[in-house]
C-alpha cells in the first residue's frame, strides 16, 4: 500500500509532464509541415 502512495503521484506527474510537452510542441509549431504545401502544388491530379 505504501508503494502506491509513491507510485501514483509519480505516474500522474510524468503523464502531466508529457501532456505539457505535447501542448508546448504544438503551440511552438513543431508539427507544422512547411514542405508539404509547396510540394502538393507539383502533384498532378488524376481526376482531370
Amino acid at each position: 500500500m505504501s508503494a502506491l502512495v509513491l507510485l501514483i503521484p509519480i505516474a500522474l506527474s510524468l503523464g502531466l509532464a508529457g501532456l505539457a510537452a505535447f501542448f508546448w510542441a504544438t503551440r511552438d509549431g513543431q508539427f507544422d509541415d512547411m514542405d508539404g504545401a509547396g510540394m502538393r502544388i507539383l502533384i498532378e491530379d488524376e481526376d482531370q
